[in-house]
């Protein structure tokens, strides 16, 4: 069994991380980290302290009335995403510990083809 980095818990909830394949499992939030345990198979598991996270984007849809999932970019691993049940829990939780400055918004599929198009202007004029 997987030792948790928490010493208080604030938050356990099921949720979904994407992984190359999906694993379900539960997200713990606590003190020290973020934490995600597959709930099959106890191997599979993701520990990010608070001291790593470098931001929190949150894929926003409908004015803010949807999030269908989140991701968490790290220092030095990269980048894990995940949804839950209750997606607006787990991010005001996650506020507690990372500074609102660091939480954003992912780009909307309009945002990324404006972004697509200017960087062919540019490589045109060059």
């Amino acid at each position: 069994m997987v030792e948790s980095i928490n010493t208080k818990v604030d938050l356990v909830i099921d949720a979904t991380a994407f992984t190359g394949l999906t694993d379900y499992g539960k997200i713990m939030i606590g003190d020290n980290g973020f934490e995600f345990f597959n709930g099959r198979d106890t191997r599979k598991f993701i520990q990010i302290p608070w001291e790593e996270v470098e931001n929190v984007i949150a894929s926003v849809m409908f004015k803010g009335r949807w999030i269908p999932r989140y991701a968490i970019e790290t220092k030095r691993s990269g980048t894990f995403t995940f949804s839950s049940k209750h997606p607006k829990t787990v991010l005001r939780a996650i506020q507690v510990y990372v500074d609102p400055k660091h939480m954003v918004h992912s780009l909307s599929f309009f945002d990324v083809l404006k972004r697509a198009f200017k960087s062919i202007g540019k490589k045109k004029k060059k």
